[in-house]
């Protein structure tokens, strides 16, 4: 599926998915750095002690999509930081009835991390990579690394390589 990593580098059980995810970078040859902070998943205040405009994160929210009564997916928008999501372009996007953000539980679980520490990538089947194209318009993007406390700078064409979402208009404007 599009925008999900293949697992090749590591086994889902063996490591936990700051490790895994380091590993699949460097694998990939991907130009990115660590940054430690304090502990923060709100993306207006990480990008500050991060010392970068906001418009330079990678938000990260999963989206419930009803498609008619008996199909439900998943989407993990990846958005600028200082973007809002837009619901109905999701929905439009996947031929939905219905969408809404997908209950803290569901996304945690489906994610693989706590909320805050959601990456702009996707090691679970069932959660499609959704990216707007905003994104790309900046030399590098910045999200918190499955952790509160670091978070990495990634180049952003080794980002769009490495996770290829699906690429659409996903926002309204700042």
């Amino acid at each position: 599926m599009s925008g999900e990593l293949d697992g090749t580098v590591a086994a889902p059980g063996d490591l936990g998915l700051y490790e895994r995810l380091i590993l699949d970078l460097d694998a990939a040859g991907a130009r990115y750095r660590l940054i430690d902070h304090a502990s923060e998943g709100r993306t207006d205040l990480v990008s500050a002690l991060r010392g970068h405009d906001v418009a330079r994160a990678a938000k990260c929210l999963v989206v419930m999509v009803k498609i008619g009564k008996k199909v439900t997916r998943h989407v993990l928008a990846v958005v600028p930081g200082d973007a809002r999501l837009d619901l109905t372009a999701v929905k439009a996007l996947l031929d939905g009835t219905y969408a809404a953000f997908a209950g803290r539980d569901k996304a945690e679980e489906l994610a693989g991390s706590v909320s805050g520490t959601v990456l702009p990538f996707s090691y679970h089947p069932g959660l499609e990579v959704v990216a707007d194209p905003a994104l790309f318009e900046v030399p590098e993007l910045f999200f918190n690394a499955a952790r509160l406390d670091r978070s990495i700078a990634l180049a952003t064409d080794d980002y769009r390589r490495i996770a290829a979402p699906r690429v659409a208009p996903i926002t309204t404007a700042p």
